[in-house]
């Protein structure tokens, strides 16, 4: 039987997992969850899907917030378990490393933390601080050996080191509120939106110092790399998609929106990128040509989302 090309989606206002046909746009499961799950991420093999609880509705809102992991059973669509991590709460950035090791941010503890074994443990099994405020997201080495981490109140973007206790983090100031960030291919070259300042930059991973700052569109919000080496920034205040060159950061490509783009993710073979946007909808784009495929009508509050096979 041949698997069908899902797309799984977080809708955080619907406070749920949802899974969509890409193929049809029929969304043929749902999973409730607690209120306002966030960030998700999937093992190397697609079967298991952990999704952070953060529990308020964005980083500007007040209050505690969540502090569980949603384990979920992709093929079988159900909850496996919750994972409590107190005190650590408002999960956010989520990443996982080849080895399938799990790495999770706390925002309000500006604190990350790693379970070894995610489908196993009962809790973290290593913390290391973030060295800032209000660590909303991070990039994580395929490794797992260095994440660096977007403090959007501190303005910095700090380098830490998971498994290394005694490492130092290295921090630089590359604008005002970083938040998106993707590496390079190589890694050597992490890529950032400042969202206050309007700009884009470059940084050394090596050294954390600032290679390039850009100007970009109103409020850039997330950047993504796709295969090819292009970058995609969303910019939610514009409500755009701009591409930009890796080298300079400049744009080469242009496509305004019917609404703000929340979330944006890349089929892992065909040309077509996935645009969560705040109208309610999915919009099926043409990674080559910037076109607008089709929408898919969505519950309330698309974000982040990933194609699996099921």
């Amino acid at each position: 039987m041949t698997a069908r090309e899902t797309l799984l989606l977080v809708e955080k206002c619907s406070h749920c997992i949802s899974w969509y046909d890409i193929a049809t746009g029929e969304r043929f499961h749902t999973l409730e969850l607690d209120r306002y799950p966030h960030e998700f991420v999937t093992d190397g093999a697609g079967r298991t899907a952990w999704i952070g609880h953060y529990g308020v509705e964005t980083s500007g809102h007040s209050g505690a917030g969540g502090h569980v992991l949603f384990q979920v059973d992709i093929a079988g669509g159900r909850l496996v378990r919750t994972i409590d991590l107190s005190p650590y709460n408002r999960l956010h950035g989520m990443q996982m490393d080849s080895r399938d090791r799990l790495y999770v941010l706390s925002e309000e503890k500006s604190t990350l933390l790693v379970l070894d074994e995610p489908a196993a443990d009962a809790g973290p099994k290593r913390a290391v601080s973030s060295a800032g405020i209000k660590s909303h997201l991070f990039a994580l080495t395929r490794d797992g050996t260095a994440a660096y981490c977007m403090n959007l109140l501190s303005h910095t973007v700090a380098k830490v080191s998971p498994w290394d206790p005694l490492a130092a983090p290295l921090l630089c100031a590359p604008g005002q509120k970083p938040e998106g960030c993707c590496l390079s291919a190589d890694e050597q070259t992490l890529y950032v939106t400042n969202r206050w300042s309007n700009t884009l930059a470059a940084i050394d991973t090596a050294t954390m110092r600032v290679r390039c700052v850009a100007a970009s569109r109103s409020d850039p919000t997330r950047i993504n790399l796709f295969r090819d080496g292009r970058l995609f920034v969303s910019n939610y205040g514009d409500c755009s998609l701009s591409v930009v060159s890796p080298d300079n950061l400049n744009e080469t490509a242009y496509l305004k929106l019917e609404a703000r783009a929340i979330a944006v993710s890349f089929h892992p073979s065909r040309a077509l990128a996935f645009v969560s946007q705040d109208d309610d909808r999915v919009a099926v784009l043409d990674t080559d040509d910037l076109s607008i495929q089709r929408y898919i009508r969505t519950q309330r509050e698309p974000d982040v989302s990933k194609v699996v096979f099921v």
